[in-house]
């Protein structure tokens, strides 16, 4: 394993695959978030892209793109963390993400994409577990604040999943890749309607209600919310789809 942990995809048909679909959901810009040695990078080129960016964490990876990528490619190399890059510094316009993200990041990152404005297009690879959180639905063991989180901003397929041996070196666990189409994330304070989500996730074993109550909102607003949304007590988090918490908060408030 690497400095930063990075797992290199060597699986071509995987590689290919992953272009295929960038090329099918195609933005005004292109970023890669961690392109290590450059395999889908160079794909990307073949493919008829050209002129994007590449965020890079590690400066000896950095430092290998660019003297190994074409010049007429016109790429921008930035060697920075994708979570700390300013997103702001990118054009103004419509944003596709393309990454085998790296697995202790993911969801901070996938999160950081969502939230941006000029979000698009992304065509994502997680470990196999997160990402059937991402897409689980409600009732589903493993449903919870990711899942929500993700399915009021985005559109997710699956489009295929990635055993051990694609990598070099091979990791523990197997990965799948999710593609993301932006939509319109609900007119609400975002900050507020996380806070509850997580909140509503905090106590498992309890019901929604008794839940949030744990978690220091107010009783008598909850009893005004369970009655105008016709909630029964007994409903727990995990039973909420994504736009009835969006409902929920707009009670609350």
């Amino acid at each position: 394993m690497q400095k930063y942990g990075q797992h290199f995809l060597v699986n071509q048909g995987i590689i290919q695959q992953i272009v295929d679909a960038t090329s099918l959901l195609r933005a005004a810009q292109l970023v890669e978030i961690g392109p290590g040695k450059g395999a889908l990078t160079q794909a990307l080129l073949k493919k008829g892209n050209k002129g994007f960016t590449v965020i890079e964490i590690d400066p000896k990876m950095a430092a290998y793109l660019k003297i190994n990528l074409p010049a007429e490619a016109q790429i921008k190399i930035i060697c920075q963390n994708f979570l700390e890059f300013d997103l702001t510094s990118l054009p103004p316009v419509p944003t596709q993400f393309v990454s085998n993200l790296p697995y202790i990041d993911a969801a901070a990152i996938l999160d950081k994409v969502l939230s941006w404005s000029y979000f698009k297009t992304a065509v994502f690879m997680f470990q196999k577990e997160q990402a059937q959180k991402i897409t689980a639905r409600p009732g589903d063991d493993l449903y919870g604040p990711l899942s929500v989180l993700s399915q009021l901003r985005a559109r997710i397929n699956l489009l295929c999943d990635v055993r051990k041996g694609s990598f070099n070196p091979p990791p523990k666990v197997d990965s799948r890749v999710l593609v993301f189409e932006r939509v319109e994330p609900p007119n609400v304070p975002w900050h507020k309607l996380a806070q509850l989500i997580e909140s509503a996730f905090l106590h498992r074993r309890k019901t929604l209600f008794n839940s949030l109550c744990l978690s220091g909102y107010d009783k008598e607003k909850l009893v005004l919310a369970w009655q105008r949304l016709h909630l029964t007590q007994k409903i727990r988090p995990e039973q909420v789809a994504p736009v009835e918490y969006v409902s929920l908060l707009t009670q609350i408030n």
